[in-house]
């Protein structure tokens, strides 16, 4: 925690020696400026020290203005290495053409007021993203040899809900009304529903009692669940009527055909919870020859390439939130081999939810939340 500590202020203070005097010009805007660098030190380290402040009120707005500036900082740093990039072309043209060097001086104030106002601009655009009820946005499947009766099969997923300081149960009793109003065969909630314990938390995820569908709601683990108590969670979301998937299936019976429901656990949870190691082999496991198609929630699209192996002909995942904001789209795929959308993984359909609703930074810019409703549709 003291190195984590100490690399958030040295990158505060080089962000503030970049723009504080260039701005002193406009001693207004740089004490502005100032403060905010300053607030933002103080308060981004709050979603990791919530859990020792109490009352728990006090905790969750801590944490709400927390990861407010950490969307904010993180937006300023972004543009602050622009600006970066941009002084230096200046300087290299001037360098080449000596009557651009006259502008220079012009570049440097005009770019660091823009700094802050372009980074709080993008911030409270990306709030109100994150804020909306996500749409409804629709993925056809095609799978080979699918039986009539699971022609137009319909799953509804939500994934990476992150219930917490900034999402609490008013919004999701919204979710839930969406979801309903689809009329899916099955829900699936592809982890990381919650960010804190069931005793704090078990009021704001309570609206999820209400979802309902032809077949009943399922739900895999994250990694969030084993960071907040998952064992504590998967006995809480049971008592809220879902079924808990831990690497094991269902069969459900549509209109005469069969359609394997397979879930595991987090692809680390291994780490948390030697008895959680996720197993998509283990969990299709015994499943009769009968079932038509076989289909996996996994928390995390590392999972694919044993479900390819495993015999899925589909898997819905989660965990990457499309990147959420500018920069961290860029960085996602260096941990995941798919970002986002609907992709082929050696004969295995792998879709990525963008996540429903979002984590730290209540922003998402360029990677919008999402109900996903699936379509099995036949294989032309």
């Amino acid at each position: 925690m003291t190195l984590l500590l100490i690399a958030l202020y040295t990158v505060h203070a080089a962000v503030g020696w970049a723009l504080l005097p260039a701005l002193a010009r406009w001693p207004a805007l740089q004490l502005a400026v100032a403060a905010g660098l300053l607030a933002s030190a103080l308060l981004m380290p709050m979603p990791l020290l919530a859990s020792r402040i109490r009352p728990r009120p006090l905790a969750d707005r801590l944490s709400a203005a927390g990861a407010w500036f950490m969307g904010l900082f993180s937006t300023v740093f972004v543009l602050t290495l622009l600006r970066g990039l941009l002084l230096a072309g200046a300087w290299a043209a001037g360098a080449v053409l000596p009557a651009a060097a006259g502008w220079r001086p012009a570049i440097a104030l005009g770019s660091a007021v823009a700094v802050p106002l372009g980074a709080l601009l993008l911030t409270f655009k990306g709030m109100r993203n994150a804020r909306r009820i996500p749409a409804v946005r629709d993925v056809e499947v095609p799978i080979a040899g699918l039986p009539p009766a699971l022609q137009g099969f319909t799953i509804v997923q939500l994934s990476d809900v992150h219930v917490g300081p900034t999402i609490r149960a008013g919004w999701l009793r919204a979710v839930v009304e969406r979801v309903n109003a689809l009329q899916a065969d099955v829900v699936a909630i592809t982890g990381d529903l919650v960010d804190g314990s069931v005793r704090d938390l078990a009021a704001q995820v309570a609206p999820l009692a209400g979802l309902a569908s032809r077949h009943g709601s399922f739900f895999v683990t994250g990694n969030h669940e084993y960071y907040s108590g998952a064992d504590a969670w998967v006995a809480e979301l049971r008592r809220l009527g879902l079924r808990v998937l831990l690497n094991e299936h269902v069969l459900l019976g549509h209109d005469g055909a069969v359609l394997a429901l397979a879930g595991v656990t987090d692809y680390g949870a291994h780490h948390f919870d030697h008895r959680h190691r996720s197993d998509p082999n283990a969990a299709i496991a015994g499943a009769s020859a009968q079932a038509a198609v076989r289909v996996l929630l996994a928390h995390q699209p590392r999972s694919a390439l044993a479900a390819a192996g495993a015999g899925y002909q589909l898997q819905l995942s989660g965990h990457t939130h499309g990147g959420q904001f500018l920069p961290w789209n860029w960085f996602v795929r260096l941990q995941q081999p798919i970002t986002a959308g609907l992709h082929r993984v050696q004969g295995l359909w792998v879709y990525v939810s963008r996540g429903t609703g979002c984590w730290g930074p209540p922003m998402r810019l360029g990677a919008p939340s999402e109900i996903t409703r699936v379509r099995l549709t036949a294989a032309v």
